[in-house]
């Protein structure tokens, strides 16, 4: 089966990240990490502080991006009186149940498609942050799954129209495959007292079964006390400190799946979206959605399923005639796009 439904890795990990593996000292793992005894929390954390230019304090590890999101909304829904999330229409839907978990209020802002995209209106969201005020403003860029995300310039508006007292929790899960300036991170970190930046070894550096993920906070009373919530007092993983570091080491070997993941976009957005009744929308990320006429849906499942691949079909209100399609090797998206071509001209 091949899995094109779930966002995964369909590549091999680096060379550095395979030695890093077959290399590692057992024994290692008979002993916490000693690198809290100087006030640290791992090997990762420090390394990551030095690539990003932000004080290790600031720098935050979980169990994935999910656990960094899911501690972060936990943490600030109930620390005081508001208890209010703002998410997108579109997104997972993953952010709405965990906040369901302490009893938050999920509310929601619009997304809006283009000719050949979605986009966050910023001044109907200014307008919607100062009418509802939420606790936390939740912003996914790219998002998913519309593939959609913020330039820098409307990064730092975001950040200078929201109130201090409202935490913008931005989810960059994905944001590795066409940003590679990460400068704004520390600048808005120092600027911005309010802010927390989640990303992830799973998407970009293809490692979703490491379940790691790491996270940039702003500087502040609350935010040290949200970092003591999360911290793990004894340290952390060391195979998964030392996988990490090594994909972190080997970003060309990503550069060159981002190539390939490119020509995919181009592919199908030459292909597909040229046929009738189909639209294919720009994606900043490792998938791409694809609209659909409704009456073919059965018969591309079908056709998927005879052919051992799975792609998403969504059912969610106003986005259920599309499917997102996640970004695989190049024999793969061939197949993808030669099934719909198929089922079309059948």
């Amino acid at each position: 089966m091949n899995y094109l439904d779930r966002n995964e890795f369909n590549f091999e990990p680096s060379d550095l990240v395979k030695e890093t593996f077959r290399h590692f000292d057992i024994n290692t793992l008979c002993f916490y990490t000693r690198i809290y005894d100087q006030g640290k929390k791992s090997i990762l954390s420090v390394y990551l502080s030095e690539l990003y230019h932000i004080d290790e304090p600031q720098v935050l590890l979980g169990y994935g991006a999910e656990d960094l999101l899911k501690m972060a909304i936990h943490f600030f829904l109930t620390e005081g009186d508001n208890h209010t999330i703002l998410i997108p229409k579109f997104s997972w839907w993953y952010y709405k149940s965990i906040a369901s978990e302490v009893n938050g209020l999920t509310d929601f802002y619009p997304l809006y498609e283009t000719e050949d995209s979605f986009r966050y209106d910023l001044d109907e969201l200014e307008q919607i942050v100062n009418e509802k005020h939420p606790r936390i403003l939740l912003i996914a860029s790219p998002n998913n799954p519309t593939g959609n995300g913020l330039t820098l310039e409307e990064t730092e508006r975001v950040m200078e129209m929201v109130p201090q007292d409202t935490i913008v929790l931005m989810d960059e899960a994905y944001a590795s495959f066409v940003n590679t300036d990460t400068n704004y991170i520390h600048a808005l970190t120092e600027k911005h007292p309010n802010v927390i930046f989640c990303r992830t070894f799973s998407k970009f550096y293809g490692l979703p079964g490491l379940r790691l993920g790491f996270a940039f906070t702003g500087k502040s009373e609350l935010m040290e006390k949200f970092a003591r919530y999360a911290n793990k007092y004894l340290g952390y993983d060391r195979l998964s400190e030392e996988l990490g570091i090594a994909a972190l080491k080997s970003e060309d070997h990503y550069r060159e799946i981002g190539k390939v993941m490119q020509e995919a976009r181009e592919m199908y957005t030459r292909e597909i979206g040229a046929l009738e009744g189909f639209k294919v929308y720009k994606s900043v990320a490792n998938f791409i959605l694809i609209k659909y006429p409704i009456e073919l849906k059965e018969r591309l499942q079908a056709e998927f399923k005879d052919m051992s691949y799975k792609v998403k079909f969504m059912d969610e209100p106003d986005i259920n005639t599309h499917m997102r399609i996640t970004l695989g090797r190049r024999e793969q998206n061939r197949k993808v796009a030669d099934a719909i071509l198929k089922v079309v001209n059948s």
